[in-house]
């Protein structure tokens, strides 16, 4: 009991200015503010409005997400720009909004600011996707589509097949399924084999 009675005069006991427990509050208080802040933030960056507030989302991405079935479909379920590209856990979604900054420099130096530039950076940009979705096993589309919720006798044929195939091979959601939102882009290399 001694030993508490020591514990509670050091903690509310006076420094050269402050109790070390107003110290320790005024930083737990500060953490909670910075905390609310920061997650705010995080937050506020993942919205729709957010993602199509510049120029090069507004005008060439967003019409094109527009016309696939995850913007209209007969469920009436949206997934907007974060549900496929931002992961929902916090440690993954920290780093995410991390490498995003790279995007950020891409608009601010005006890499992609044409619809020419950024046809010009379209596949490069599409891989980089492409590959991360692979390395992460599509986590995001899982966040919303799963294996075990899919009754395949309500799927076309071919749609059930491919998809059970899909299961059988170890398949990840975006080996098949390039292009679902977003227009695909050209193989630059490809290109030159068409002459």
């Amino acid at each position: 009991m001694r030993f508490i009675g020591i514990i509670w005069r050091w903690f509310w006991g006076p420094t050269m200015r402050f109790a070390w427990g107003t110290i320790i509050l005024a930083g737990f208080v500060s953490g909670i503010i910075f905390w609310g802040g920061f997650h705010t933030a995080m937050e506020a960056t993942n919205t729709l409005k957010f993602c199509v507030s510049c120029h090069e989302m507004e005008q060439l991405v967003f019409e094109e997400y527009k016309q696939s079935p995850h913007y209209k479909n007969a469920s009436g379920v949206r997934a907007i720009c974060s549900d496929c590209h931002v992961p929902h856990e916090w440690g993954p979604k920290v780093v995410r909004k991390i490498k995003a900054s790279g995007e950020l420099w891409a608009k601010f130096t005006g890499k992609v600011s044409t619809a020419e530039k950024f046809e010009a950076h379209r596949w490069e940009m599409a891989n980089r996707v492409w590959d991360e979705m692979s390395k992460t096993d599509s986590r995001e589309c899982r966040n919303c589509h799963s294996y075990d919720a899919m009754d395949f006798h309500k799927q076309g044929r071919r749609a059930s097949e491919k998809m059970q195939e899909g299961i059988t091979d170890g398949k990840t959601c975006i080996d098949c399924h390039k292009g679902i939102a977003h227009k695909m882009p050209v193989d630059p290399d490809a290109e030159e084999y068409e002459d």
